[in-house]
């Protein structure tokens, strides 16, 4: 076989030596524009993983590697005067010139042909000569371009500014993010050892501030005494270097995230950074690069086909990358979001930072470094009120709201339920809320609870419009207070256009089949084709939805409700109003987004003013209607939820979506906690996180990184009433409180834990 690999960095190198060890008899040539020994950037970094899958492959060429690496095992962080280090996370870096005379050398010795110093102006070319093209010609990849209808790229040029330098400060004992505050804004770099003496030094801000500084317009060596200015007090004397050439604008970058929709074409392959990239924050560009030269190596090999071989290579590799990249670019948005968190004590940054990327977990952290999670876990406790010197997991510590103290941040979130008959909670109601009060949860979230017979999503859907309402959830909250230390929070909302539907196991949004109610909506829009078409509201209606609001929070209260949520989100009458998808009134409710706000702003001042000074109110939002610019976007969810605030909204339930017909939602884990983490941290309004949280790890992770005060979990709390007690039991928790009758239960479930526990450790000792 004859193969030509474009591109003489790390990926087509790499893919040569791979394929010559399979087959000796191949002809590979790998040709370069640049000279052997010219490289861009200063050193890389690879992981103990990626390490040995290089040993795996090819142990001549990773014993030569690793001979020439700078090993750390913490990473640092300098932020606000204070310097945090954690330990425990295995990295290597390696020059990049040194990495690639290795490489070369190994490929020379394998018999792979090297032609430097040639420009590759035909690919075409290329492909008619030989049975096999390796386009692993970077990131402006002339292939790439060249076969563009075929491979689909899609580049993302990202919004930081960054350049590439070095310096023989010694940053040897760790990976360092180092933060500056300046004149004209937070500047920052990352730092790591690559030999013995000289590192890389990343300089990144954002745009904006990057043009305050007028660093487009200086001279490369103006630029770098800027930087050598603004880090200063961390290089020891020592100079800034560039390897570009560049007279204006100094090397300045804003990463391209590339994906290609096809990464094979005919005879030719793409590889590397031409088929993705990965943002140099996590460091896995060429890790990336040489585990997908081995994957094609071997599927070249040992497939019958090119054909096959690259059907392989696209279906199996790529969702390898795939994973790598959405690491990648959550780390990517973290820093080009970074100002939103500067605020933070450093404790808590550095946790969101080394979380950053969701690679990284609570329970990981404590194996990389236990007793430095457990002395963020103790910061933690103690600014939550916490008894002095406890080290619990964040999720147990304790939470206040006006009045209301919650003895963990664990949230039971509202589940329909479909069960109450002519709006009253039936033995139903009784058992599951009891059930979950037992369970160990801080708070308990009853349905959605409708403030009229009209206003009800279904005809099973429980109301607060009734004596005998009243009588029913009243016996259910004098059970919760009396059988439990959770509390409990009634939610109350108008259905809108969504009601009269109905139950969800009969099909969800779907309008009886017989028996249907009038439907009030802030406008004549119905919810789809088969629903019927709601009556616009007038300020008559108004009034009255509002006055039923306000008797149902009173009732709410009479039953000894905790705490009050107002259901502003998923479409329902208040959310109708916000969101301009189905907002289209011309008066003083419609338009500008204070319009919009306008009567859910009524409806809050009207209940507040009934509802006792010490209990809190919520207010639940969709922080996304998923339909681009024309909805609610998670910008435009930061401006609601700030004038919630200042209207005295006490902590906000940062939903999204089922708004309209049209969203396009973006499912993932904890994919709703970004609009939960944006509105706590631009407002410092008190969050609650919602959306396809399961593990005690993202209840810890989104609460000690800061991306919510409180966490709702739903689905798993169908599925296990005890969630929290289970979750305290596996981790090593003994201090969450157990019904007296539970207490064997408690003891076994515990000893099976430590059981669990060990035989984990003895696996990992292995």
């Amino acid at each position: 076989m004859k193969i030509a690999c474009l591109g003489g960095g790390p990926a087509g190198l790499y893919f040569a030596i791979s394929m010559k060890l399979r087959d000796p008899s191949a002809e590979i040539v790998v040709v370069e524009r640049n000279k052997p020994d010219d490289t861009f950037g200063w050193g890389v970094v690879l992981s103990d993983e990626t390490l040995t899958n290089l040993a795996a492959n090819d142990p001549v060429s990773a014993d030569a590697i690793r001979a020439h690496f700078a090993y750390w095992d913490d990473i640092a962080v300098h932020f606000k005067d204070t310097k945090t280090v954690s330990s425990g996370h295995g990295f290597c870096g390696i020059g990049r010139k040194q990495l690639l005379l290795l490489l070369q050398a190994r490929a020379r010795e394998l018999g792979v042909e090297l032609r430097f110093e040639t420009n590759i102006d035909n690919v075409a070319a290329y492909a008619q000569q030989y049975d096999l093209v390796v386009a692993a010609d970077g990131l402006n990849s002339r292939t790439r371009t060249e076969f563009a209808e075929h491979f689909e790229p899609d580049i993302d040029v990202r919004a930081c500014k960054f350049v590439w330098l070095g310096t023989h400060q010694k940053f040897d004992d760790a990976f360092t993010f180092i933060f500056e505050e300046t004149e004209h804004g937070w500047v920052w770099a990352h730092a790591y050892q690559f030999d013995d003496d000289t590192a890389t030094f990343i300089v990144e801000c954002s745009t904006e501030t990057w043009d305050k500084f007028g660093f487009g317009d200086m001279s490369q060596q103006e630029s770098i005494e800027v930087c050598q200015r603004i880090f200063a007090r961390h290089l020891g004397g020592h100079a800034l270097m560039t390897n570009a050439n560049h007279i204006r604008g100094s090397a300045w970058l804003n990463f391209p995230r590339v994906l290609c929709k096809r990464w094979s074409y005919k005879n030719v392959a793409l590889l590397g950074d031409a088929a993705a990239t990965a943002h140099f924050s996590i460091g896995s560009g060429t890790k990336l690069a040489l585990e997908s030269a081995v994957a094609l190596a071997e599927y070249v090999h040992t497939e019958k086909s090119l054909e096959t071989a690259f059907a392989r290579y696209e279906d199996e590799r790529r969702v390898q990358v795939l994973r790598l990249q959405s690491a990648a670019r959550n780390s990517l948005e973290w820093f080009e979001e970074v100002e939103r968190y500067f605020h933070l004590d450093p404790v808590q940054f550095n946790y969101s930072l080394l979380t950053r990327s969701q690679r990284i977990s609570h329970e990981n952290l404590r194996l990389r470094d236990k007793d430095w999670l457990e002395g963020a876990e103790g910061w933690f406790q103690e600014h939550a009120g916490a008894q002095q010197g406890t080290r619990r997991a964040p999720m147990f510590a304790p939470f206040r709201l006006r009045g209301m103290e919650l003895k963990n941040r664990v949230v039971v979130s509202p589940m329909a339920q479909y069960k109450a008959v002519n709006g009253t909670p039936t033995d139903w109601h009784l058992v599951h809320y009891g059930e979950r009060a037992k369970g160990g949860a801080g708070l308990l979230y009853i349905e959605m609870t409708c403030v009229s017979a009209e206003g009800r999503i279904t005809p099973g859907c429980p109301g607060f419009y009734a004596p005998e309402h009243e009588v029913a959830w009243k016996r259910i909250v004098d059970f919760v207070h009396s059988e439990t230390e959770a509390k409990i929070c009634a939610q109350i909302g108008h259905a809108g256009r969504k009601a009269s539907t109905r139950v969800g196991w009969e099909g969800t949004d779907k309008p009886l089949e017989h028996g249907n109610w009038p439907l009030l909506s802030v406008s004549d829009l119905p919810w789809s084709e088969e629903n019927q078409t709601p009556k616009t509201m007038t300020r008559a209606d108004m009034n009255l939805v509002r006055d039923q609001f306000v008797s149902a929070a009173q009732m709410a209260d009479r039953c000894g409700f905790d705490m009050l949520e107002i259901h502003a989100a998923h479409g329902y009458l208040l959310s109708s109003f916000i969101t301009p998808v189905t907002n289209n009134r011309t008066d003083e409710y419609g338009g500008s987004l204070e319009n919009r706000m306008r009567y859910p702003l009524e409806i809050f001042h009207a209940i507040r003013a009934v509802w006792p000074e010490d209990k809190p109110i919520s207010v639940r939002i969709s922080a996304n209607d998923w339909v681009g610019p024309e909805g609610v976007t998670p910008q435009e969810a930061v401006e609601i939820a700030r004038v919630f605030q200042e209207a005295g909204v006490d902590i906000c339930d940062v939903s999204a979506g089922q708004t309209t017909r049209a969203a396009r939602p973006v499912y993932g884990r904890m994919f709703q906690t970004p609009f939960s983490d944006r509105i706590r941290n631009e407002t410092g309004m008190a969050t609650m996180a919602v959306g396809n949280i399961y593990e005690p790890d993202h209840v810890n992770s989104i609460l000690l990184a800061g991306r919510a005060d409180l966490v709702c979990l739903a689905r798993p709390h169908l599925t296990d009433p005890y969630w929290t007690l289970r979750a305290a039991a596996a981790l090593g928790d003994r201090q969450e409180a157990w019904p007296d009758p539970y207490l064997p239960g408690r003891d076994q479930l515990q000893r099976l834990a430590e059981r669990a526990a060990e035989i984990a450790a003895q696996d990992r000792a292995v």
